[in-house]
């Protein structure tokens, strides 16, 4: 029996009680007094075990819930931390590569430049050797030209004699 229900039965009988006239004084029925009694000792106990077990789970459902809020706020601060460090590691990344291309463009330029002077070298000592080649052959034409104005301007050899 609920123990609601047996202080309600407990009050209709102090109700149903004579009263002791100028007093305040009560006579109750003795046996339904300490029948109630009896029952109000064992309801009160399954009372208190109930509301215990209610106070036990609500304990069990707030560590459950404070357990469930530990691990999706662990959970958060690893994916901020994870998306945190792959931001840095994205902006590092880039700053590395923005590095590698401009150090890329320094040695491309620095390349074209020792093609470029390593032309003008073969082809200036190309020129040198085309100069060299062009004085031999202008000699060489000079000396054949001169060689052939002597026989001319000079009287042809007398004949040998027989």
């Amino acid at each position: 029996m609920d123990i609601l229900q047996l202080i309600d039965r407990l009050e209709e009988l102090f109700n149903e009680s004579k009263a002791f006239p100028f007093t305040h004084n009560v006579m109750v029925d003795e046996d339904r007094m300490l029948e109630l009694i009896d029952q109000m000792r064992i309801a009160i106990p399954e009372e208190v075990k109930k509301a215990q077990q209610l106070i036990a789970q609500r304990d069990r459902v707030m560590a459950q819930a404070q357990e469930e809020a530990n691990r999706t706020l662990a959970l958060a601060r690893e994916k901020a931390d994870a998306l945190t460090q792959k931001d840095s590691i994205a902006v590092e990344a880039q700053r590395r590569a923005e590095q590698i291309k401009a150090q890329a463009l320094i040695d491309a330029e620095n390349t074209r430049a020792d093609a470029d002077n390593y032309v003008l070298d073969s082809l200036t000592q190309l020129q040198n050797e085309l100069d060299k080649i062009s004085g031999q052959v202008r000699n060489g034409i000079r000396k054949l030209e001169d060689e052939q104005l002597r026989k001319t301007s000079s009287p042809p050899p007398a004949p040998l004699p027989e």
